[in-house]
């Protein structure tokens, strides 16, 4: 796991995404989901990469069962852009490294 990948559970959410001055990409995630597993190393190079304007953040939907609820998750991997403690993006499964980094940039 990238140095530049939290892991938020229900215990931190709210300090570390939504309250964070940074913007903040979340990844929904299980552990059996294959296209979860498909995306995480992408993540991990664009985690390192935009560091220093953007938080990543993985939320494990079976041990955090809440957010997910709360946001209306149906479909893993989701991806949720949060500013400012409001989702501004969305989008539903596994992307490329150019859709990834494209969906990050055109909401930064």
């Amino acid at each position: 796991m990238s140095e530049h990948i939290q892991h938020i559970t229900e215990d931190t959410f709210e300090t570390e995404v939504l309250q964070s001055p940074q913007p903040v990409l979340v990844d929904y995630w299980a552990e059996w989901c294959n296209p979860c597993n498909a995306i995480a190393p992408i993540l991990e190079d664009v985690a390192g990469e935009y560091a220093d304007r953007l938080k990543i953040a993985k939320v494990d939907i079976d041990k955090n069962q809440t957010i997910p609820a709360r946001y209306g998750i149906r479909g893993i991997p989701t991806l949720m852009i949060f500013k400012n403690g409001d989702v501004i993006a969305t989008k539903v499964g596994a992307l490329t490294k150019p859709q990834l980094t494209a969906f990050i940039d055109s909401n930064l």
